[in-house]
């Protein structure tokens, strides 16, 4: 990667990760590779995510009951675990995107206050 690229890539907020990864998964099973190159494609690239932190996310998911793990074959003929999401991870990404709308709005207005121009 380049140092271009490094610049334009953002680092997550906590709790962050686990959200794309439910949403991502709303889309039907995924092995771990499949999770983080959907989360950067859909990002455009801006959001790369290391094996180092998708893993614990979807560890820590499954412990919460939000998603569960199958064993499976990959596009490539090797064995995977496939990620599914449960009805409670369901009901959690709800609740996630609701606070995270929120989050952006809030971010939002101390960003760009109403009625007046950014400086940046």
């Amino acid at each position: 990667m380049s140092t271009s690229d490094e610049k334009e890539r953002v680092e997550f907020l906590q709790g962050t990760l686990d959200m794309l990864v439910l949403r991502t998964l709303l889309l039907g099973p995924a092995h771990g590779h499949a999770i983080a190159h959907a989360i950067e494609r859909n990002s455009d690239d801006v959001l790369q995510v290391e094996q180092g932190s998708l893993y614990p996310a979807l560890h820590r998911l499954i412990r919460r009951g939000w998603i569960r793990a199958e064993e499976g074959t990959s596009e490539h003929n090797r064995r995977a675990k496939f990620y599914r999401l449960t009805a409670r991870g369901r009901k959690q990404l709800g609740i996630e995107s609701g606070k995270w709308d929120k989050f952006v709005g809030a971010i939002a207005r101390i960003m760009r206050p109403a009625g007046q121009e950014a400086d940046l």
